[in-house]
């Protein structure tokens, strides 16, 4: 399978939404402190991404690596936009 590109955000964004749609996890009411993407040399399985610390988050480690394997198997982190100049936006 193909994987798709985001940028650091926008991974983050997608792990963080998929977590808080976990039944176990809205109905504890529990807000798991999501961290950003971190880059690394593809693995394996040739995701070049990591997530690590996340916040908030004892006693639903098991949903969350659900999550980052599913997550992972779909996207790789692309840095096309993360630290372009905002000038760049504007054509100066």
């Amino acid at each position: 399978m193909t994987r798709k590109s985001l940028n650091a955000s926008r991974l983050q964004a997608e792990v963080n939404r998929r977590l808080h749609r976990i039944d176990e996890i809205v109905e504890d009411g529990v807000k798991i402190r999501v961290p950003r993407p971190q880059g690394q040399d593809p693995d394996k399985s040739g995701c070049n991404w990591t997530m690590k610390h996340f916040g908030n988050a004892i006693g639903y480690e098991r949903f969350i690596d659900e999550v980052l394997t599913a997550v992972k198997a779909e996207y790789n982190l692309s840095d096309a936009d993360e630290g372009k100049d905002i000038r760049s936006l504007f054509a100066e």
